[in-house]
């Protein structure tokens, strides 16, 4: 048995004049990196408890140098039981009111993943927690083709992987999310999918059939071309160039491909916005778009943990840009700046992405998916119409 021990700590009242409100509580003795072998390929630095818990427990040594003996942070998936799957939003500055969300966590790691915070919610880290303790939803096809045949129910494009990515690599097994998209099939119900997993080819063959009916488009998020730079920050999503092959098969068999430039983080990734999208038009990809870094609560400080450990170099710079983009803030949450920042940084890199679109030829046509075909699934019981 290791000698190793968990010490319980309490946390500082959120008040604390070091905390702006609204922002998790700083824990400086909290702030302890977890040993790099065992968290080796996974992105975030450190594991703090959620900010809903009472207490923060943090492993440290008692003087026999047994941390080493711990084991190494393993994806463990547990069953989710949620009862409905389509969740709601009003948000002006999104494109769909619904969206699906098939895992909760994510193993693909990204170090800047601003859904992170939800994993405290299940009183679990945001850190490596979020990226190895999963939970699957079996039941979601299930629980989708009964929602859609609920009374009342109004077809409008799904948004999938607007949370965590439903082609991460336990889709591989679970398949959860090939089922979701037979249920859409056969109902004729929009989709649009966000992804950073070459895993979407897979499933070419219905989304294939579902393109030729306008009923299906897919994101690649490209981040970086960099491998050393992805391999850091995003260390189980597929590499750059299997996400661009990936754009490619899908524009080969008539799926609408766009390239998602996001997240786009000023000195670290900024300077690389026409480079993929020169790369991702000839690959077949006929939209394009881009989101600035987000670092809402929790996320901030594993990103600064991250970029300490891997870029010390440019920590400085890259949140004296991030500040001029966000008011002199960190983050700032408002509606319709939240997504593309303000200030003469942002202008610029919104500045650049137009001309390049324009230069490639990106976005001169959108595709826009229809809910003419939809048709609501029976109730398991009910008779089909002979007409």
């Amino acid at each position: 048995m290791s000698r190793a021990s968990s010490h319980a700590l309490k946390h500082p009242p959120v008040t604390a004049p070091s905390t702006p409100a609204g922002a998790p509580p700083a824990f400086p003795e909290l702030a302890v990196a977890i040993e790099r072998e065992r968290r080796r390929g996974r992105g975030a630095q450190s594991n703090a408890s959620g900010r809903y818990e009472a207490e923060a427990r943090v492993a440290f040594d008692d003087g026999w140098q047994s941390l080493e003996e711990l084991p190494p942070f393993k994806t463990t998936v547990s069953l989710d039981t949620s009862r409905k799957v389509i969740a709601r939003n009003d948000s002006p500055d999104i494109g769909f009111d619904r969206s699906i969300n098939p895992y909760r966590g994510c193993e693909h790691g990204c170090v800047y993943c601003f859904a992170r915070p939800t994993h405290a919610y299940l009183g679990l880290s945001p850190g490596l927690d979020f990226e190895s303790k999963l939970l699957a939803k079996p039941d979601a096809p299930a629980l989708l083709e009964k929602e859609l045949a609920a009374p009342g129910y109004e077809p409008r494009m799904i948004a999938i992987g607007t949370n965590t990515d439903p082609y991460q690599p336990i889709e591989r097994e679970h398949k959860i999310m090939r089922g979701i998209l037979e249920v859409l099939e056969r109902a004729g119900h929009p989709v649009g999918i966000v992804t950073k997993s070459a895993l979407v080819t897979r499933d070419i063959d219905i989304l294939q059939r579902m393109a030729r009916r306008n009923l299906v488009k897919v994101a690649l998020s490209v981040t970086t071309l960099d491998a050393k730079l992805a391999r850091t920050m995003e260390p189980r999503a597929s590499t750059p160039p299997k996400r661009l092959e990936a754009i490619k098969r899908l524009a080969d068999a008539g799926i609408p491909a766009t390239v998602m430039v996001a997240p786009v983080i000023p000195a670290l990734n900024d300077s690389e916005i026409e480079r993929i999208l020169d790369a991702a038009a000839h690959a077949g990809a006929r939209e394009a778009s881009y989101v600035l870094l987000r670092l809402p609560l929790e996320v901030r400080d594993l990103f600064r943990e991250w970029l300490l450990a891997n870029y010390p170099d440019r920590y400085r710079h890259v949140f004296t840009l991030i500040r001029d983009m966000r008011g002199g803030r960190d983050y700032d949450s408002q509606w319709g700046t939240r997504m593309k920042g303000t200030g003469p940084m942002a202008w610029m890199i919104g500045r650049r992405f137009e001309i390049a679109c324009e230069k490639l030829g990106l976005n001169k046509r959108r595709s826009k998916l229809t809910t003419d075909h939809f048709v609501k699934p029976k109730p398991n019981g009910e008779q089909l119409s002979l007409f």
